[in-house]
């Protein structure tokens, strides 16, 4: 056995190559193997650097659920947005720190409101365009996709009427799932719609199986805005679908309520002047009544008191005074429309004859 170490065998042939002829291989490798690679700590300044920059940026974020969205729809939607917004993912515990970050070197504590937002599978879409269409545009790029086990349904699965193209064959499938079938031309038709996954409930193997054999894609998945964060402010994505009707029965019901609740405690404000006026007024009014106090109004609410029949005659003189013009023109038109009535034939000649 030889002992010698500088004539042992090299396990691989890579070892043959001295540090001249591994430099001159170097262009026949792969760019991407070639291509140094980022550390950990590289990745993380990097990522850092990006989110700092949009947040610098832009002042309107839409925070998006993306559950269930595969890379290349997300690819479609970075394309659709592209222009005036920037679609940005990562890891919870990264924008967070991000975030915190950008804040204490802005001194704008306005940022720290995204961090309550950032749970879950989410993602950042940041934009300078109008909020309402942004969240429509995203909206757009829904995927069906089919039911598989163990999936939370979203929405209730109801498998409609009709032929299935399936041979008789299958007609026990059905019957495991307790739908009613019928064998019409050679092939198991439905006959009524059934419900075979509410909303909320597990996708199991056979829902599963029959929906894959039907071809039916009962779900749909895109990016979810969740929270809407406009230059500090967070709010709910309804308020984007708001129109000014909405806006303007909210701010009437606003001052409606601002105004019961002044009149309650007796605190001034502009809505509930005007009923606190004619509230004093009437109370004024309520004493002058009940003492030898008076004025010009009140005298006129004594007399009617004193007298009651007046309240009557007044009731009685407005109708007449309503009726009276009208009644008068009706006899002024009957008046004017008496010598149309007399004809030429009637006078005993005709202007023809």
């Amino acid at each position: 056995m030889n002992q010698n170490p500088s004539i042992s065998l090299p396990h691989s042939s890579a070892e043959y190559l001295n540090e001249e002829e591994v430099k001159e291989t170097a262009p026949f490798c792969s760019s991407s193997s070639m291509a140094p690679k980022q550390t950990k700590a590289e990745k993380k300044i990097a990522y850092d650097g990006k989110l700092c920059q949009l947040l610098e940026e832009y002042g309107q974020i839409l925070v998006v659920n993306a559950d269930n969205v595969g890379s290349n729809q997300l690819q479609n939607i970075r394309k659709g947005l592209r222009g005036d917004s920037v679609v940005l993912m990562g890891k919870n515990t990264m924008m967070k720190r991000s975030v915190r970050i950008h804040a204490e070197k802005t001194g704008n504590n306005a940022y720290l409101n995204l961090i309550p937002l950032l749970v879950g599978n989410v993602g950042l879409i940041f934009t300078k365009g109008d909020l309402k269409e942004v969240s429509e545009e995203v909206a757009k790029y829904k995927v069906g996709a089919p039911a598989r086990v163990g999936l939370v349904a979203p929405i209730d699965v109801v498998v409609p009427p009709g032929n299935t193209g399936l041979d008789p064959s299958q007609t026990s499938f059905f019957q495991v799932l307790n739908i009613p079938t019928k064998i019409n031309k050679g092939t198991v038709e439905i006959i009524t719609p059934v419900e075979l996954i509410k909303k909320g409930e597990k996708v199991g193997s056979s829902e599963a199986a029959l929906l894959a054999k039907l071809g039916i894609r009962p779900f749909s998945y895109g990016l979810v805005v969740l929270s809407v964060y406009d230059n500090g402010s967070v709010f709910s994505p309804e308020v984007l679908d708001l129109t000014e009707d909405d806006l303007i029965e909210k701010f009437a019901a606003g001052v409606s309520m601002v105004t019961s609740l002044s009149l309650a405690i007796s605190f001034p404000t502009l809505a509930a002047a005007p009923h606190m006026f004619v509230n004093a007024y009437k109370n004024v009014l309520s004493i002058a009544v009940e003492t030898d106090y008076s004025f010009p109004e009140a005298d006129k609410v004594k007399e009617y008191l004193k007298d009651p029949s007046k309240f009557a005659v007044a009731a009685v003189a407005a109708p007449a005074a309503a009726s009276g013009p009208p009644a008068a023109a009706a006899k002024v038109e009957e008046k004017k429309e008496e010598p149309a009535e007399e004809s030429d034939d009637d006078m005993g000649f005709s202007l023809f004859d």
